[in-house]
């Protein structure tokens, strides 16, 4: 059922920088500049119109209910800018270019398969993987004049092998992502323990059992589906901003840039993470 909710007077909501910050595959920009996206059985487009945020789509509940968690209304960005602004200039001057980013609420499952998928990876061929998965073994969604699929749980790939991932275009993560579904299938990966584990180095512990979960991965997961605010994933334009910004363009090691995020940030590690690597990916 089509359904519409309009966020009136919207504060620290841009969906390009949501969209475009690296942190979700499954939403595309549409000719008038609003985007649409899959989630669990929801199409829905986002559109921002003056201050308000048009939200319209199929959904399987409530549609203000749905974005209001998927979105993370119910967190003060405002004031997480404020506490990070106050640290030094430069992420100041980093959340002033990306000041409308809010981490999504996303799926475990599809962000566990997503950046698996992603590892080694450029974001235009980890969304074509993802959008043939889910056309392959989703369901299908009607919104307007297009078919939508939703990502596929993992039961839906029970009889999925090695090689079926493999015409999808996996590459080397074919056997990892085979893997993770027989094991999760067989509970030997338990998606709602790990949802239910409020230790940071023992969820970070368990991912990395995973088949094709390292270090970068496992924070992706725990910080754009598990809402671990103070995780702070590292790749190649983290450690280059970090390293013009504080490091006289020295580069650091990924434990040493934890280490310094820890010390730098807190608490919300996470969040400073998404507004430098926005800021310098989108400034190169």
């Amino acid at each position: 059922m089509e359904q519409q909710y309009i966020l009136e007077n919207a504060k620290s909501f841009e969906p390009v920088h949501i969209f475009e910050c690296g942190q979700c595959f499954r939403w595309n920009k549409e000719a008038d500049g609003s985007y649409t996206g899959v989630f669990g059985n929801n199409v829905i487009n986002v559109k921002k119109e003056k201050s308000n945020i048009v939200f319209f789509g199929v959904c399987e509940e409530n549609i203000k209910t749905i974005c209001t968690e998927y979105f993370d209304l119910n967190t003060d960005y405002e004031k997480i800018k404020d506490n990070l602004s106050s640290i030094d200039d430069y992420l100041k001057n980093s959340i002033q270019y990306g000041q409308g980013i809010r981490i999504l609420k996303q799926d475990l499952w599809e962000t566990l398969i997503s950046f698996i998928i992603s590892a080694n990876n450029n974001i235009p061929r980890i969304k074509t993987i993802i959008e043939r998965i889910s056309e392959n073994y989703g369901n299908k969604i009607k919104f307007g004049e297009k078919t939508y699929y939703t990502f596929p749980r993992p039961e839906m790939l029970a009889n999925t092998t090695v090689q079926d991932f493999r015409k999808l275009g996996l590459g080397f993560r074919d056997v990892r992502v085979y893997e993770t579904v027989q094991k999760t299938l067989k509970k030997e990966i338990n998606l709602s323990r790990l949802e239910k584990e409020d230790n940071i180095e023992l969820l970070k512990e368990q991912l990395l059992k995973i088949p094709g979960v390292g270090p970068k991965v496992a924070d992706c997961i725990m910080l754009f589906s598990l809402k671990k605010y103070n995780v702070f994933p590292v790749d190649v334009w983290v450690k280059r901003v970090i390293a013009e910004l504080y490091y006289e363009n020295k580069e650091q090691t990924p434990k040493e840039i934890q280490k310094f995020a820890k010390k730098q940030y807190g608490d919300l590690a996470g969040l400073a993470q998404q507004y430098l690597f926005y800021w310098r990916r989108n400034l190169a």
